[in-house]
């Protein structure tokens, strides 16, 4: 069965509208990501026990129920955090196992950083940022500090 889905182009704007002393302080960047044929968008429980939210593989993924996606294709992931309390620890591994945790507050988003070629040679966790050897992204795992919270997980593949 031939697809019927038609690539679409998707605009990611970054906004803030904040007036100080009757000045208008705000700002906002938009950018667009053209031929956009995946979109995950899903909000998942993440425990007090680390648990995967996304995977990446270098090849094509398996079935419907595999939630990978491939490294070259991921053109935009947004992690944020719903709970109005509690934060959560987001940690990025790379393909040589090198590790960043990141804390997201309650309430906050948290933009992974992608490059032109998905989540390809962006990650280095290693001790030192002035020696730096970028691997491809592999995994993305959270873990809520003291009690369950929901992350809304966004992806745009193409």
């Amino acid at each position: 069965m031939a697809s019927t889905i038609t690539a679409a182009t998707a605009t990611i704007t970054i906004k803030a509208e904040i007036s100080l002393a009757g000045q208008d302080k705000g700002f906002s960047h938009s950018y667009t990501i053209a031929s956009v044929t995946e979109v995950q968008n899903r909000i998942m429980a993440i425990p007090t026990s680390e648990v995967e939210v996304m995977g990446f593989t270098a090849s094509t993924p398996g079935g419907a129920a595999d939630t990978a996606l491939n490294e070259a294709d991921v053109r935009f992931i947004c992690l944020t955090n719903l709970d109005d309390t509690n934060f959560i620890q987001i940690t990025l591994q790379d393909e040589n196992s090198a590790e960043s945790a990141h804390k997201l507050e309650a309430g906050h988003s948290f933009l992974v950083p992608i490059s032109t070629e998905g989540v390809v040679d962006v990650h280095d966790g290693s001790a030192s940022a002035l020696t730096v050897s970028f691997g491809d992204l592999t995994s993305i795992t959270a873990l809520a500090n003291t009690g369950e919270c929901d992350l809304q997980v966004v992806a745009l593949g193409v």
